[in-house]
């Protein structure tokens, strides 16, 4: 039922414009913690990569991305030494509020393809739609458990995780009863996209809860 997914050129800028964006925020990470090059390196792979290679542990699938394209890793090694160079203190929270529109970008491309892939293995919707939120969230949240933090996913209240989902389950409902899986999920993109900017805009909040 479900093809293997295909990436348009588009699509490919986007995946090119999201692993940076998530690589470059690990980076940020590392230079925040004044890690070494070394360092920084290995929490800006986990942060682009993470995510998807959780989600590849889970469904036992070989091999995983950033094997199978191994030039990436040396474009996270390369894009972290040139940033060392650049970044200076006083533009990192510059350069974090940079990368915000192209990480919804990631972040919607990370959720649509991670949910492809896991309807691939015939799991259930709701498996599906979780797998596609750990493709495009966990990144990060391993990137702050590798810097010694509470993973900000868990904590900030701002809907990241929640929009995924919802995007998830957009594109498992479109493409099931009323597109095509190439215009799924250019829609699905879309909304993902669109509804993580206005949240960035209007800074959105979910609720807290307090004991």
């Amino acid at each position: 039922m479900f093809s293997t997914p295909t990436l348009s050129f588009f699509q490919e800028i986007i995946e090119l414009i999201g692993i940076f964006s998530f690589a470059a925020s690990g980076l940020i990470a590392g230079l925040r913690k004044k890690l070494d090059l070394v360092g920084v390196s290995i929490v800006a792979g986990l942060t682009a990569f993470g995510g998807g290679t959780l989600r590849d542990i889970l469904l036992d699938r070989r091999p995983f991305f950033w094997v199978e394209h191994s030039y990436w890793l040396w474009v996270i090694i390369a894009l972290t030494i040139v940033s060392i160079w650049f970044i200076k203190n006083k533009h990192i929270a510059y350069t974090e509020k940079m990368i915000q529109l192209p990480d919804a970008m990631g972040l919607a491309l990370a959720t649509i393809l991670g949910t492809q892939i896991a309807l691939q293995f015939d799991t259930p919707l709701v498996v599906a739609i979780l797998l596609g939120v750990i493709s495009a969230t966990f990144g990060g949240a391993l990137r702050d458990i590798v810097c010694g933090e509470i993973p900000q996913l868990f904590y900030d209240n701002r809907p990241y995780a929640v929009i995924a989902f919802a995007g998830s389950g957009l594109y498992i409902l479109l493409s099931t009863y009323l597109l095509d899986e190439s215009m799924a999920a250019v829609v699905s993109f879309m909304f993902i996209f669109i509804i993580r900017a206005i949240a960035l805009y209007k800074n959105w909040h979910l609720p807290t809860f307090r004991a």
